[in-house]
């Protein structure tokens, strides 16, 4: 096993409604989204993004088109209109998301 980053085998987009914010994580091969299923979990990503996130993370499997999509309460200090944060859309959390280290086989 090798440790990895997700940047090496995938990206990822976000965008935000309100206070939540959804980030999409896509392989950059198909045949490496078995890994993203088994290593981007729910809980990994709570523990990676705890001083970010302070809701809850829902994972949605799309196998269809090989991505995972997170949906993150509570994330954007209010949201766009509220928060006094520089980064209000959350558009920096796919940079954060995409340092998170995994194990590749």
């Amino acid at each position: 096993m090798a440790t990895i980053k997700l940047i090496e085998v995938a990206h990822s987009r976000t965008g935000d409604k309100g206070n939540t914010l959804n980030f999409s994580l896509i392989p950059y091969k198909e045949e490496d989204y078995d890994l993203l299923k088994a290593e981007a979990t729910v809980e990994r990503f709570t523990e990676h993004l705890r001083h970010i996130v302070k809701g809850s993370i829902t994972r949605y499997e799309l196998p269809t088109i090989k991505a995972l999509n997170f949906v993150c309460e509570q994330a954007l200090l209010g949201g766009v209109t509220t928060s006094i944060a520089l980064d209000t859309h959350g558009k920096s959390i796919s940079s954060a998301v995409l340092e998170m280290e995994i194990e590749r086989p």
